[in-house]
């Protein structure tokens, strides 16, 4: 079964805020639910790559100019997007079937820019894009914000028996949790 450890290396099983927090992956994202994804996933990565290189390359040829810029950075970020998402994928799964550890999956996950802003359906032309590179680019969104949501849920941290939670490893959120338990504080 594979782990997921936040904070220390330490292996600690101590549930305490300045410990480590392992958790099994599994409990946060079961195997079913991965394998759909990661197949979902791999098919959108394949059914773009061959779209790219085929018909989209063929589409682009008859764009006006302004259009073809913007298929061209469309595309590209497109691609990018879709690295980071097979790149999550991989990682995750190399760490569920041991093929790496766990903080060797925490140095990869760290170097993937796991965003879902920058839309473009708001941009001048979008519209006059080839239907199926639209298409593509909202799924690649779609597929992105459920990876974000999954990622976020691996990292969370756990809740300890008392009722409390173990403080998470960003920065950001530990002082989440210090301005949740200082209003705790006041309103008790």
């Amino acid at each position: 079964m594979s782990h997921w450890v936040m904070g220390n290396d330490t292996g600690a099983d101590s549930r305490s805020s300045n410990d480590a927090v392992t958790f099994a992956l599994s409990e946060r994202i079961d195997a079913q639910q991965f394998d759909a994804l990661f197949k979902d996933g791999m098919a959108l990565v394949e059914r773009t790559a061959t779209y790219l290189d085929g018909k989209g390359r063929a589409e682009s040829k008859g764009l006006p100019p302004a259009i073809t810029v913007l298929y061209a950075t469309e595309s590209m970020r497109l691609t990018a997007r879709l690295l980071d998402v097979a790149s999550w994928l991989l990682i995750r799964r190399a760490l569920r079937e041991g093929e790496i550890s766990e903080s060797e999956a925490r140095s990869k996950r760290q170097r993937l820019k796991l965003q879902t802003l920058g839309r473009p359906s708001h941009t001048r032309g979008f519209d006059e894009l080839p239907e199926t590179l639209r298409t593509l680019i909202v799924e690649s969104f779609d597929m992105l914000a459920r990876i974000v949501q999954l990622d976020r849920a691996a990292t969370q941290p756990l809740p300890i028996g008392d009722g409390t939670t173990a403080a998470p490893l960003n920065p950001v959120g530990a002082q989440v949790v210090r301005l949740r338990d200082a209003f705790a504080r006041r309103k008790g």
